[in-house]
């Protein structure tokens, strides 16, 4: 028994998040850092409140894996959701992150527009409860405890990015890696016509992709990977593709709904009007 415990001892590892339905806490603690939210509804969302309240606010949260828990789950849901399950969700969403994201919580907006429509209630009370614990900042949250998170900690502009010409916007349209980036009537609703420009320069999507150049294609990659530098011009509007010194501009005859890429001129064409972008930057 004794060798057994030793061996799970090794075997402990801390995590960002934890689910919401199996978890060990002391009684005491757990009402000390405000136990739940009582403005959430019903169900959803209340395991990252959670996970971002101990740890912004000095606890530590660990996943103990030879641990055994048992979890029943109910053949059918014994609640009405009023207003339906999406409402719902939406509702403690938002509490969570007017309380907790900071400046952050423009990420969850841009994604999800329509979710400002949702009524969220008070959460006066528990903003003081942040403050009487003494947390500190989701940005430190980023930095320390889950660095591997791809939303960019430094960043210069989120959201649309539209061709003054032409009045399209860059669109993922749902491509993946190594496929081309598209453009398409601007929405508005976010999603796949949200980007960020990084503090490195990076064109990125939601989804952890970026837009890189290759045989002068604008592409799609992961990432990481090479070729994704961009400088955006606040004067001439245009976006620069570092490596090759030439401009992103309107779809071309051949590729209609693919951004082009050629010598800058600042026509036009070439020029692009991008949402979210930050003062004094760049």
């Amino acid at each position: 028994h004794s060798i057994y415990l030793l061996q799970c001892f090794h075997f402990i590892f801390r995590t960002p998040t934890m689910a919401g339905g199996l978890f060990a806490i002391d009684r005491d603690y757990f009402y000390e850092m405000g136990s739940y939210d009582e403005g959430m509804d019903i169900w959803g969302g209340e395991n990252l409140e959670m996970s971002f309240r101990i740890w912004m606010c000095g606890g530590k949260i660990y996943i103990v894996t030879c641990s055994r828990v048992g979890h029943v789950f109910r053949k059918t849901s014994p609640y009405s959701w009023p207003g339906g399950v999406g409402r719902i969700i939406n509702h403690n969403t938002q509490r969570i992150v007017e309380v907790w994201m900071d400046e952050y919580k423009d990420f969850f907006y841009q994604i999800n527009p329509n979710v400002r429509a949702t009524e969220y209630g008070d959460v006066s009370s528990r903003k003081k409860l942040r403050q009487k614990l003494n947390c500190k900042s989701f940005r430190w949250y980023l930095e320390h405890i889950y660095p591997e998170s791809q939303l960019p900690i430094d960043y210069h502009s989120l959201g649309e990015i539209r061709n003054k010409a032409t009045g399209l916007c860059l669109d993922t349209m749902g491509r993946k890696s190594g496929e081309k980036v598209g453009v398409e009537r601007c929405h508005g609703q976010g999603g796949n016509q949200v980007f960020c420009l990084t503090e490195k320069k990076q064109l990125m999507t939601d989804d952890d992709m970026c837009i890189a150049v290759e045989d002068r294609i604008v592409k799609f990659v992961k990432c990481g990977a090479g070729n994704t530098e961009w400088q955006y011009d606040r004067e001439t509007k245009t976006v620069r593709h570092i490596n090759t010194d030439q401009c992103l501009g309107k779809p071309g005859p051949r590729d209609k709904d693919v951004p082009s890429l050629g010598k800058c001129t600042g026509s036009d064409d070439q020029q692009w009007i991008v949402g979210g972008l930050k003062e004094a930057t760049m």
